[in-house]
C-alpha cells in the first residue's frame, strides 16, 4: 500500500513538471548555444536552428547562435552535412549540441584563420545594420556599403549575397521594394539561396507583381533542402500570388497544403496565419459557412498563443462578421478584444515596460469601441451605441488619436440627431468641430518652417514691387524707342537669319566633327581592346604539347609522383593564366609568382640543362607596380630554349627585379646560353618562324598598352658577353 502512494505521488509530481513547462511557453527568453562536431568539437556554421513555434536563425562561424524560445519547445538543427537533431529546452542555460559524422574542411589554418576574421567582421556590420534597419535608414545602409567595401571583387560570394540579402530586407521594410527587389536579385546574382528566393517572393506579392512572384517561386517546390518553415512559407506565398491573380482555387490548394505541413511541424504561427487565409479566401468567394469554420479554428488556436495574436484575430473574424451584418456576433468578439487589450495593458504595467503590439494604428481600444458603436447603430440601439462612442472619445483624447476622435464625435452628434436629443447634439457637432480645428493646429510646426521661407517670399516680392515701380517709369521711353527698334529689326532681320544659319551650320558641323572623332576614338579604344584580348589569349603551344610530353615521360618511367607534381603546377599555372586573360594589368607579384611556376616547370623538365635564380629587391614595394600579365614569359620561354637548351655545358638563368627610381623598376632576364645569333643558325624555318610570331605578338601588346597608357613599359634585348654569347633582356615598368 505504501508503495502505491509513492508511485501516485511521483506520477502527480511529474505531471505538475509537464505543466509548469507547458505552462511557461508563453513566456519566450533568447537562447544561447554552439553547434560542434562530436568527434573533433570543430564549430559548424550555416546550420539551420529552427523551433517547433516558427523561430529561425543560422549559426555564425564559430558555430554560435541565438534564437527566441520558451520551456517546452523543440529546437531542430539541420544542415546538409549530418543528420538532423532534436532537442528539447528544458532550461535557459546555454546548449552545445554535438552532431556526428560532420567533416570539417581541411583548408589551410592560415587561410581558415583570415577567413574567419573577415567574416567576423562582415557579419558586425550586418548585426548593426539591422540595428539601425528601423530607426535610421540612412546609417543602416551605411553599415551595409560597408560591409560590402572590404569584399572587393574577388571578395566572398556568400558574404557579397549576405550582404545585399539583408539590404534588400531594409529597403522591403521601409516600403521601397522596387529597390529590394533589385538588390535581391544582386543577391541571388552572387549566391544563390532559397531564403534570399522566398524574400524576392514575398517582395513581388507586396508590390502587387503577382506574376513575377509565382514565377520566382514555383521552381523552390522541387527543393528538397528546405526547413518545414520555409516550406510553410512558400506554400503561403504562392497561395498569396494566386490569391493576387484571381485564381482562389490554386491559391486554396497551396494555403491548404501549407497548413498541412505546418501542423505536421507545429509551427503554432503559421496554423493560425493559414487557417486566417483559408477563411479569407472563402469569405471572398461568399462561401459563408466554409470562411467560418476556418475563422474558428484561427480563433481557437490564437488564444493558445500570445494575446496580441489573438486580439489580431479577434479583429479580423469580427469584420467578416460585420460584412456578415452579423452584428451581435460581431460585438461579442470585440468586447473579448478589449477585455484582452485591458489585461494585456494591466501586465505591461506591472512590469513597467511598454506595450508591444505589432497594429497598433488599427487595434486600439478607442477604435474597438467606435465600432460596437456602429454595430449597435446599425441595429437601431442606439442607446446601447451611446457609451461606446464616449468612451472611444474619452479613450482617443488620452492616446492624442484625433482621427478616431474626430470620427466618434461626429458619429454620436448624429446619434442624438436621430433621437431627436439636439441639444446633445449640437454640444457633440461643436465638440467636432474643436477636434477637427485641433487637426489643423498640428499643421502649425509645419507653417512655422514655412514661416521662414514665406518672408524671404514677401522680401523678393518688394523688390519685384520696386522693379514695377522703375519698369513704369522707363514704360514712356520705352514706347518712344520701340518704332525705331522696329525699324531697326526690319532692316537687319535678313542679317539676323544670315548669320543664325551660319551659326546653326558651325554647330552642326562641330558636333558632327566631335561625333565623328569620338566615335573614331571609341573605335579605335575597342579595336586595342579586341587586339589585347586575342593577344593576352595566345600562349606558346609548344609549351603546352612539351608539358604534357614531360607527363607522359614521367608515366612511362612510373614515376608517378613527379608527374601528379608536375601536372598540379601545371594546372595552377593554366589556371591563372586563364583567370588573369581579361586584366590589362595584374600586381608585379602575382606575375613574379606566375613566372616562378613557369621557371619550375621548365627546370623540372631541363634540370640537366640550367639552374635559376629571382633575385627581387627587398626594398621594393613590389604590390604598388603593375604589368600586363604573361608579358616576361615568352622572353623567359625564348632563354631556356633557345639558348640554355643547346648549351653543351650546364647554363644559369637569373631573373632580377630593383628600382631604379621611385617611379621605374627594371626587371632583367639574364642567360649564359649560346647567344641569339647562334641560335638562329640552329632554327629551322617553323621555329623561326613560330619565334617571330610569338615575339611579334608581344611587341604589339606593349606598342598597344603604351599608347593606352602613356609609355608605361619599355623593352630592350642586348648581347650579355662580347662574343655574341649570351642575351641580356632588360624591361623598365612605371608605376600607374
Amino acid at each position: 500500500m505504501g508503495l502505491k502512494k509513492y508511485v501516485i505521488f511521483l506520477f502527480m509530481m511529474l505531471a505538475c513538471t509537464g505543466w509548469s513547462q507547458v505552462g511557461n511557453t508563453t513566456a519566450p527568453f533568447e537562447l544561447k548555444g554552439s553547434v560542434k562536431g562530436k568527434e573533433n568539437f570543430e564549430p559548424i556554421k550555416d546550420v539551420q536552428i529552427s523551433t517547433d513555434n516558427g523561430r529561425y536563425t543560422t549559426t555564425d562561424v564559430f558555430g554560435e547562435f541565438k534564437i527566441q524560445v520558451s520551456l517546452g519547445d523543440i529546437l531542430i538543427v539541420e544542415s546538409p552535412d549530418f543528420e538532423t537533431v532534436r532537442h528539447r529546452i528544458t532550461s535557459d542555460e546555454d546548449v552545445d549540441i554535438l552532431v556526428m559524422g560532420y567533416v570539417p574542411n581541411n583548408s589551410p589554418r592560415k587561410e581558415k584563420k583570415i577567413s574567419s576574421r573577415s567574416t567576423f567582421g562582415h557579419q558586425k556590420f550586418l548585426d548593426s545594420a539591422n540595428f539601425y534597419k528601423k530607426t535610421d535608414l540612412e546609417k543602416s545602409i551605411d553599415f551595409i556599403a560597408k560591409s560590402i567595401a572590404p569584399l572587393g571583387n574577388r571578395g566572398n560570394k556568400k558574404e557579397l549575397s549576405l550582404s545585399l540579402t539583408t539590404l534588400g530586407e531594409i529597403y522591403m521594410y521601409h516600403k521601397q521594394y522596387d529597390l529590394a527587389i533589385a538588390n535581391y536579385k544582386d543577391a541571388l546574382a552572387a549566391r544563390t539561396s532559397n531564403r534570399t528566393k522566398l524574400l524576392l517572393g514575398n517582395t513581388y506579392i507586396l508590390n502587387g507583381e503577382y506574376k513575377n512572384a509565382e514565377e520566382e517561386l514555383l521552381p523552390l517546390l522541387k527543393e528538397k533542402h528546405m526547413v518545414p518553415y520555409q516550406r510553410v512559407e512558400l506554400h503561403e506565398n504562392l497561395g498569396d500570388a494566386y490569391k493576387g491573380l484571381s485564381d482562389l482555387k490554386k491559391a486554396l490548394d497551396f494555403y491548404q497544403e501549407g497548413l498541412q505541413i505546418a501542423e505536421k511541424n507545429q509551427i503554432s504561427p503559421k496554423v493560425i496565419d493559414l487557417n486566417s487565409k483559408i477563411a479569407d479566401t472563402y469569405a471572398s468567394e461568399n462561401r459563408v459557412i466554409e470562411a467560418e469554420g476556418f475563422y474558428q479554428n484561427s480563433l481557437s488556436l490564437s488564444k493558445q498563443v500570445a494575446p496580441q495574436r489573438q486580439i489580431q484575430e479577434n479583429e479580423k473574424v469580427a469584420d467578416f462578421y460585420n460584412q456578415k451584418n452579423r452584428y451581435d456576433d460581431e460585438i461579442q468578439l470585440r468586447k473579448q478584444s478589449l477585455n484582452e487589450l485591458q489585461q494585456l495593458r494591466d501586465t505591461d504595467e506591472k512590469k513597467e515596460q511598454p506595450s508591444s503590439f505589432g497594429q497598433q494604428d488599427t487595434i486600439t481600444s478607442q477604435r474597438i469601441n467606435y465600432k460596437i458603436a456602429n454595430a449597435y447603430i446599425a441595429q437601431d440601439r442606439l442607446d446601447e451605441a451611446i457609451p461606446y462612442l464616449e468612451r472611444s472619445i474619452v479613450e482617443a483624447d488620452e492616446e492624442d488619436d484625433l482621427v478616431v476622435q474626430k470620427d466618434a464625435t461626429r458619429k454620436l452628434s448624429e446619434v442624438y440627431r436621430y433621437k431627436g436629443d439636439f441639444s446633445k447634439a449640437l454640444e457633440s457637432y461643436q465638440a467636432y468641430v474643436t477636434v477637427v480645428d485641433s487637426l489643423y493646429v498640428r499643421k502649425e510646426q509645419e507653417i512655422g518652417r514655412a514661416a521662414r521661407l514665406n518672408r524671404e517670399i514677401a522680401n523678393k516680392q518688394n523688390r519685384i514691387a520696386s522693379l514695377e515701380q522703375e519698369r513704369e517709369l522707363s514704360q514712356s521711353k520705352y514706347s518712344l524707342a520701340v518704332t525705331e527698334q522696329q525699324l531697326f529689326q526690319e532692316t537687319s532681320k535678313r542679317q539676323k537669319w544670315i548669320i543664325y544659319s551660319l551659326i546653326f551650320g558651325i554647330i552642326l558641323m562641330s558636333l558632327t566633327t566631335f561625333l565623328y572623332y569620338r566615335s573614331n576614338k571609341q573605335q579605335k579604344l575597342t579595336n586595342n581592346l579586341l587586339a589585347l584580348r586575342s593577344l593576352r589569349t595566345q600562349m606558346n603551344p609548344h609549351f603546352i604539347f612539351n608539358a604534357l610530353n614531360s607527363v607522359n615521360n614521367f608515366i612511362a618511367r612510373s614515376d608517378e609522383r613527379s608527374a601528379n607534381r608536375f601536372l598540379s603546377d601545371f594546372s595552377v599555372l593554366m589556371r591563372s593564366v586563364l583567370e588573369n586573360s581579361e586584366e590589362d594589368f595584374i600586381p608585379l607579384s602575382k606575375e613574379l609568382e606566375l613566372l616562378e611556376l613557369y621557371v619550375k616547370l621548365e627546370h623540372s623538365r631541363f634540370s640537366d640543362k640550367f639552374d635559376y635564380d629571382i633575385q627581387v629587391d627587398e626594398k621594393i614595394d613590389v604590390d604598388a607596380f603593375q604589368i600586363p600579365p604573361m608579358l616576361l614569359q615568352p622572353y623567359i620561354e625564348n632563354a631556356i630554349w633557345h639558348g640554355l637548351r643547346y648549351k653543351e655545358e650546364k647554363g644559369f638563368l637569373k631573373i632580377g627585379v630593383h628600382q631604379i627610381t621611385h617611379d621605374l623598376l627594371e626587371i632583367t632576364i639574364v642567360d649564359n646560353g649560346i647567344g641569339r645569333k647562334k641560335s638562329a643558325e640552329l632554327k629551322t624555318s617553323n621555329q623561326k618562324k613560330q619565334k617571330s610570331k610569338g615575339m611579334g605578338n608581344i611587341k604589339k601588346r606593349i606598342k598597344i598598352l603604351n599608347e593606352m597608357y602613356k609609355n608605361k613599359v619599355e623593352v630592350s634585348i642586348s648581347n650579355l658577353n662580347d662574343d655574341q654569347t649570351g642575351t641580356k633582356v632588360s624591361l623598365k615598368l612605371k608605376k600607374d
